[in-house]
């Protein structure tokens, strides 16, 4: 378990390992370095005058301010919600670092728009996303800082980020389903799935011909491999698929279900008394591919298998009507089901999943508690010490309880294990402890994300920001100490120690991000590092400049009107942040080329005449200077 207060906990290398040989020194040295490297200062980079900073900033303080020059001590991953995009916070100050573009069009990066970002995207992908679980990989239950992984609800994705540049480098598209909602990771003894769940049901197949064949419909079950991202296996199952997660043995993932009936409105699906959590036997899955005991849908090769009530790849333990959230304890011992239309959560003991998969116990025998704590407890988090943090959306309260204690109220024991309610603003969903959702919950704070704000911030129209709230739960006590506005919506959050991310300070040469538009310059006869050229192939034109502060190695090309023109960009630069970029006035195309990078961007010179280009990243005090002309012929 990581001690927050640990003196001896690694901080932010001044060198970074992993940087290209030729790399000496780090933006934040060179700027705080000696009176002869200031000197040189203005030949790389801008804004010399307040820049000095110590080379080493100092942690958060143990109230849990961070002042200027100060660190953060957690790094917050936040889903962008209808942005389709990741957020990177830190904690405890609750500060935007970073967006990472994902689902969604991003002029300042050019995601969307550069031909390396629809590489990723695909072809004609949709350019909306509603983005809500993301989740880190894992070996052994730890935190291995490789890769966070996000879905998109809107368009049915799964996509990748790398946690060393801190950017998505795959999507991909799950066949045979609609909307994936729940996300979460294999833990142990790696990641090797993405477990994701597909929340409605449709008709197989989906062509137009069964639409009226309701009790037809089902929706599946999607183990997602980690590294190439392929889907491995699908699992057809009963009810619709809300949030899902994993156990801390590698055998067992588990999805809540709703609407037990099958049924495709609210009426139907309010009819029966509960719906259940499925319980999947993720060997017997892999086993039954191996066999061969599968079957394919229409325009997919993957493997789909057979879930529902009956199999053996799967049990449903009935639970109160709709549950929502199902979140594993740090301990491995229970996992809790969160009620939403019921007042209680249910507790399971992982440990007797063996026995109910062996038909020696019924499937209710897993449950352990159903205690009450709220109206609408949604989501669970846990602080490593024994107790949970529950929150009531219709109570806008988080409730802290004892698991235990809870265990033993529900038989019968005169005990109580409700802790504290604690008010939050308005309306919680999801919720987080630091580390909480591996074997290093470290119990020091949580993080509540309301739905609603209502009269906590200034009002910017009809439309309200929303409010994240983090709370320290170091003490006996919840106390609240941040209100955060933010934009539609943060569905889900992940709080990793600093310690477990280590970020690359400039991109390596050979990075595969961008190995195939440096394979193309190859094939041109191109070095993208030291060549200035124009190659032209008919009415294809391809320009390859390189860039460092603040001029670019060309200052202009001529094309003719019609012509289709890549314009590839290598920045030079040495020093981490002197990130340049590349834009051509009214033609739609801007794109961000950090330190080491190469970039390249595709479009029609449809407009004849003189067109500007110029760097729209500031990166030195002759920025405004860093420009260049294309010349395009009349036809």
């Amino acid at each position: 378990m990581i001690d927050p207060k640990d003196k001896n906990l690694p901080e932010i290398d001044a060198e970074d390992p992993k940087a290209t040989e030729h790399v000496k020194v780090s933006r934040r040295l060179f700027l705080g370095g000696s009176a002869a490297l200031a000197g040189v200062a203005s030949t790389f980079g801008a804004g010399m005058g307040s820049a000095l900073l110590p080379s080493t900033a100092q942690a958060a303080s143990a109230d849990g301010m961070v002042g200027p020059g100060e660190l953060d001590e957690y790094y917050g991953f936040w889903s962008g919600g209808h942005s389709g995009e990741v957020r990177i916070l830190g904690l405890p100050s609750m500060r935007e670092l970073m967006r990472i573009p994902v689902f969604n069009v991003d002029s300042a990066t050019g995601w969307g728009i550069t031909n390396e970002s629809k590489a990723i995207l695909g072809e004609n992908a949709p350019m909306n996303g509603d983005s809500h679980h993301p989740h880190m990989s894992m070996t052994d239950g730890h935190y291995d800082g490789k890769y966070v992984f996000i879905n998109d609800k809107a368009n049915t994705r799964v996509a990748r980020i790398r946690c060393d540049i801190m950017k998505t480098d795959k999507i991909t598209t799950i066949p045979n389903c609609q909307a994936i909602h729940g996300l979460r990771v294999q833990k142990v003894p790696h990641t090797k799935y993405v477990f994701a769940n597909a929340e409605f049901r449709i008709p197989h197949p989906n062509n137009g011909l069964n639409m009226d064949d309701v009790p037809g419909y089902y929706t599946l079950f999607n183990g997602v491999d980690a590294e190439s991202m392929d889907v491995a296996w699908q699992v057809i199952v009963d009810g619709n698929l809300d949030n899902t997660d994993a156990d801390y043995t590698g055998k067992y993932a588990f999805s809540t279900c709703y609407n037990s009936e099958g049924a495709i409105d609210l009426t139907g699906s309010m009819k029966a008394e509960r719906d259940h959590l499925v319980i999947f036997n993720i060997e017997r899955i892999e086993a039954a591919v191996k066999a061969g005991q599968f079957i394919t849908l229409p325009g997919s090769d993957v493997p789909v298998l057979d879930g529902r009530k009956g199999s053996e790849l799967t049990r449903y333990v009935p639970v109160p009507k709709n549950p929502h959230g199902i979140n594993t304890g740090p301990d491995g011992k229970y996992a809790v089901a969160n009620g939403k239309l019921s007042p209680t959560v249910t507790v399971f003991q992982l440990d007797k999943f063996d026995a109910l998969f062996a038909n020696e116990i019924k499937p209710r025998d897993t449950v352990v508690a159903e205690v009450e704590l709220g109206l609408g407890p949604l989501h669970t988090a846990f602080d490593g010490r024994g107790n949970a943090y529950t929150t009531l959306f219709i109570d806008s309260q988080v409730c802290k309880w004892d698991v235990e204690k809870a265990i033993r109220a529900y038989n019968g024991e005169n005990v109580d294990y409700i802790v504290q309610k604690l008010d939050v603003h308005y309306q919680p969903g999801h919720n987080h402890t630091t580390m909480g959702e591996t074997r290093d919950a470290d119990g020091k704070y949580l993080v509540s994300l309301q739905k609603f704000s209502k009269d906590r911030f200034l009002q910017c129209g009809p439309l309200h920001a929303e409010n994240d709230q983090l709370i320290d739960i170091s003490g006996d006590e919840m106390k609240l100490i941040h209100d955060g506005p933010t934009y539609a919506e943060p569905h889900d959050c992940m709080i990793v120690h600093r310690s477990k991310v280590k970020t690359r300070k400039l991109y390596d040469r050979e990075d595969p991000t961008f190995a195939g538009t440096i394979a193309m310059a190859k094939a041109d006869g191109v070095n993208v590092h030291t060549d200035n050229k124009v190659i032209r192939d008919g009415n294809k034109v391809r320009v390859y400049m390189t860039s460092i502060a603040p001029s670019y190695g060309m200052n202009e090309f001529t094309v003719k009107q019609g012509d289709e023109v890549t314009v590839v960009v290598t920045n030079l630069d040495q020093i981490e942040d002197v990130t340049h970029g590349f834009c051509m006035v009214n033609h739609g195309v801007q794109m961000e080329i950090s330190p080491q990078q190469t970039a390249s961007v595709t479009f029609m010179a449809d407009k004849p005449g003189v067109q500007w280009f110029y760097c729209n990243w500031f990166c030195h005090a002759l920025h405004m200077e860093m420009r260049g002309r294309m010349l395009v012929e009349p036809a």
